[in-house]
C-alpha cells in the first residue's frame, strides 16, 4: 500500500472513529430539547459530524440512504465530485451502495475527468465507510495527481540518469581496452587517449550538472538573496565561454543598459548565463555572433542571449526546458552536451522568483530571455563607483 493510501486510511479511521464517538454519545446522552438540541434523524447528520468534516483538507462527502448528498466539503465540489445534492462519480456511487449493503469499508483509486485547475484527469485515493445506523455513507477522496506526477518524473529522471551515465562510462571502458590492445601503436594510443579525455570531460560535466540541478530543483526561493551586479555576472559567464567561442570563431558581445542589479545568488546566475551562452555557441555555425543584452523592465531586469544559429523547431519549443531533452541528439553528443543546461536555467529562474522564455525560428537563430526581480524593487541603473572615491 502506498504512503498516500496509508495516510488516507489513517485519516478515514480518525473521521469514522470521531463520528462513531459522537454518534454513540448522542445515543447514550441524547441532547435536551430545552437546551436547543435535536434528536438525530435519518435525513440529518449526527451531531458534531459537520464540524469534523469541515476541518478535513481532503474531499469529504456524506450520502443519505437515498444517495443524496447531506454534506460535501468545498474541495469535493471544486473537483466536480458533487453537484447540487448528487454525487457525480458513478464509480464512487456504486462503491457507496456496496458499503451500505454489507457495512464493509472499501478502498480504491479512481480517475475523474477534469477539475478546477484544468488538468485532463484527477487521480483520487478513495475510502468509503458506513456512517451511523440510518444508511448514511462517508466518502473520503484524496487528490494524489501531483504525487503521481512527481513519482513519474522521479522514475523518468532515474532512468534518464542511468542511461546518460552508462554512455560515457561504457565508452571509457571500451577505449581503455582498445588502448591496451594498441599498446604497440603510439599513434592509436594518442588518438584513443584523446577520446578518453573527451568522454571523461563529458562525464564530469554531467555529474556537475546533476549536482547543480539537485540543489535547485526544489523550486524553493534563494535562502539568502543578495545584490547581484548583472554586468559582472555576464562578464564572468562570457569569460567561462571564451575558449569554446574562439574554437568556432564566434564573437561574444555584451550590451544594453549598464549598472542594473537584481536580487539573487551570483553563482547560480552566472551558471544560468553560462549555460545559455554555451547552448548558443553549440547550436551556432562558425564565424557568427552571440549577443548578451540587458534592459530594465519595470520591477524586473531582462537578460537576453541571442544567437544566429539553426533555431528550434516549433514543436520542440515547449519541451526544451525538460531534463535530458535534446532538439538534436547527435549534435549534443558531438559537443558533449548533457541535456541539463536549459533545465538548470529554468530552475535558477524559478528559484529567483523569475522566469525564462524563448523565441526561435528555424534558420534564424534563437533568443532566450531571463526575467529576474530587480534589486530594490525597480530596475534602475546604478553607476559603478570609481576606486578613487572608495578610498
Amino acid at each position: 500500500m502506498s504512503e498516500m493510501a496509508l495516510s488516507l486510511a489513517a485519516l478515514a479511521g480518525f473521521v469514522v472513529g470521531a463520528v462513531a464517538v459522537l454518534f454513540y454519545r448522542n445515543q447514550i446522552e441524547p441532547p435536551s430539547r430545552e437546551a436547543g438540541g435535536e434528536e438525530t434523524e435519518a435525513g440529518a447528520l449526527p451531531q458534531g459530524v459537520a464540524s469534523v468534516l469541515a476541518v478535513l483538507p481532503s474531499s469529504a462527502v456524506v450520502l443519505d440512504a437515498q444517495d443524496r448528498v447531506l454534506r460535501a466539503s468545498s474541495a469535493a465540489r471544486a473537483f466536480g465530485l458533487v453537484k447540487g445534492d448528487r454525487l457525480m462519480a458513478a464509480e464512487l456511487l456504486a462503491l457507496a451502495r456496496q458499503v451500505r449493503r454489507d457495512g464493509e469499508i472499501r478502498e480504491t483509486e479512481i480517475d475523474v475527468a477534469g477539475h478546477k485547475f484544468g488538468q485532463d484527469t484527477t487521480n483520487f485515493a478513495v475510502r468509503v465507510a458506513p456512517l451511523g445506523s440510518h444508511g448514511q455513507v462517508l466518502v473520503l477522496a484524496e487528490d494524489q495527481t501531483e504525487s503521481r506526477r512527481v513519482e513519474a518524473v522521479r522514475r523518468d529522471f532515474v532512468a534518464n540518469v542511468s542511461h546518460e551515465l552508462k554512455t560515457p562510462v561504457g565508452a571509457l571502458s571500451l577505449l581503455a581496452e582498445t588502448i591496451q590492445d594498441a599498446a604497440d601503436d603510439p599513434e592509436a594510443v594518442t588518438r584513443f587517449a584523446g577520446r578518453m579525455q573527451h568522454e571523461a570531460a563529458r562525464l564530469t560535466y554531467l555529474v556537475q550538472d546533476l549536482i547543480t540541478l539537485s540543489r535547485i530543483q526544489g523550486a524553493e526561493p534563494i535562502p539568502t538573496p543578495g545584490q547581484v551586479v548583472i554586468d559582472e555576472a555576464i562578464n564572468d559567464a562570457i569569460d567561462h565561454c571564451n575558449t569554446k567561442a574562439s574554437a568556432k570563431d564566434i564573437t561574444l558581445v555584451s550590451g544594453g543598459v549598464e549598472g542594473l542589479r537584481v536580487w539573487g545568488d551570483d553563482e547560480l546566475l552566472v551558471t544560468a548565463l553560462r549555460n545559455l551562452i554555451t547552448n548558443a555557441i553549440a547550436y551556432s555555425p562558425e564565424h557568427t555572433r552571440v549577443v548578451v543584452s540587458v534592459r530594465p523592465a519595470g520591477d524586473s531586469v531582462e537578460i537576453s542571449v541571442s544567437d544566429q544559429g539553426i533555431g528550434i523547431p516549433e514543436e520542440s519549443l515547449e519541451r526544451i526546458f525538460e531534463r535530458f531533452f535534446r532538439v538534436d541528439a547527435a549534435r549534443s553528443r558531438a559537443t558533449g552536451g548533457t541535456g541539463l543546461g536549459l533545465a538548470i536555467v529554468k530552475h535558477v529562474a524559478v528559484a529567483h522568483a523569475g522566469e525564462v522564455s524563448v523565441w526561435s525560428k528555424e534558420g534564424s537563430g534563437s533568443t532566450f530571455t531571463l526575467r529576474l526581480p530587480a534589486f530594490g524593487g525597480t530596475a534602475v541603473a546604478v553607476p559603478s563607483t570609481p576606486l578613487e572615491a572608495v578610498k
